[in-house]
């Protein structure tokens, strides 16, 4: 479908200069989103209209190509970061529906890069990624939990995914299933209203209960070829890996600025005794600048496919998750009692950094995959 012939409301939005979007995306999460940021930690409010008009601002696909967006990775980077220093639940969601449509554009299925893709765009589609359990698989922690048998004109689909976020009744995400009696995986967009798909409530978290994570039951669920985003899958995701790892970046940054604005916020009435702890929010802030500086220039070539060049976004993404840890344990040094209040933005911070550092892939995921991607680099 030509984008002309679309409804004025599912066409893409037109791109802002960079300066001029990261001031809208600094201006809605200081404002609107501020105020639900404890309510999306701690209640499970979705935080539903503030995704729209993030969407509808180009800060969720900036990243993708023309004319759906600009091609700037690192821009879409800065705007998740604008966001995670406010609320890092939304941060992290951001990147679901960024990485969302990253799959539909570059799946080269035009029922999917058409009315589809155009839709995300503008935030009337919302989807998450349902690939923590494939990577997990590819790097050989543990195995693909969705089946697909071969059918006419498609695939049925069975299995469990335990964890799947932003997702609600209407929205889809990308997903990977081995195909039975094969050695081949297909990819696929996995809408959540399809026959077949039951949605079922997560337990409680410690941190960010409005992500719209549920756990994905499938039974004989058909997915047809115009919902196929690969097949096969690896070769697709060969080429997508580091963008999608790289992505992530935005949420750590943005959790670790939050933190250094934290101690800063006490300095003038603690800082004769803050100045004794390790992690000062100068020493901290270079570090941050140097690993944001890092991120731009990976982000020129975001589909490089080399080995080298993938063990540096898990790398960085490593940096990001450590630094993240650190900085926001030491904002609560900072901050004192005031900062062990179940209220603070400094507590909730040290919960969102948890979860920077646990999401796929986790840390000990990409220690192992540095190791052995390190390993068959070498020469013999």
């Amino acid at each position: 479908m030509n984008p002309a012939d679309l409804p004025p409301e599912v066409t893409a939005a037109p791109a802002l200069a960079a300066d001029t979007l990261l001031a809208a995306v600094r201006a809605l999460a200081q404002g609107p989103l501020q105020q639900q940021a404890d309510a999306i930690d701690r209640q499970g409010h979705y935080p539903h209209a503030v995704l729209k008009e993030l969407a509808a601002l180009g800060a969720m696909s900036v990243h993708l190509d023309a004319p759906m967006g600009a091609g700037d990775f690192f821009l879409a980077i800065q705007a998740m970061a604008e966001a995670s220093r406010v609320c890092g639940a939304t941060g992290f969601m951001m990147w679901c529906q960024a990485v969302c449509g990253l799959y539909l554009q570059q799946s080269g299925n035009p029922a999917l890069m058409g009315e589809a893709l155009q839709r995300h765009v503008g935030g009337l589609g919302m989807g998450g990624t349902a690939l923590s359990n494939p990577m997990k698989s590819y790097a050989q922690i543990e195995s693909l939990l969705l089946k697909a048998t071969p059918v006419d004109g498609g695939y049925l689909i069975n299995g469990t995914l335990p964890w799947v976020s932003n997702l609600q009744a209407d929205h889809y995400c990308g997903a990977i299933a081995a195909v039975m009696e094969s050695d081949t995986e297909v990819m696929f967009l996995l809408r959540c209203n399809a026959p077949g798909v039951e949605m079922r409530e997560c337990p409680s978290f410690s941190a960010m209960e409005g992500t719209g994570t549920y756990a994905l039951r499938l039974k004989d669920c058909f997915i047809g070829a115009d919902d196929i985003i690969a097949d096969p899958a690896k070769p697709y995701i060969a080429r997508i890996r580091a963008a999608f790892v790289m992505l992530q970046c935005g949420m750590a940054v943005g959790i670790t600025q939050g933190a250094i604005d934290s101690m800063w916020a006490v300095e003038s009435q603690l800082g004769h005794v803050n100045q004794y702890l390790e992690d000062r929010p100068d020493a901290v802030q270079a570090e941050l600048d140097a690993l944001e500086a890092r991120v731009q220039k990976m982000a020129q070539t975001p589909f490089n496919t080399s080995t080298e060049f993938f063990i540096d976004v898990l790398d960085a993404r490593a940096h990001g998750a450590e630094l993240c840890l650190r900085a926001t344990q030491s904002a609560l040094m900072h901050q004192g009692a005031r900062g062990y209040l179940m209220s603070s933005d400094v507590q909730r911070r040290v919960r969102e950094a948890h979860f920077v550092a646990i999401v796929t892939p986790a840390i000990k995921h990409l220690r192992k995959e540095i190791a052995r991607l390190s390993t068959e680099e070498m020469p013999a």
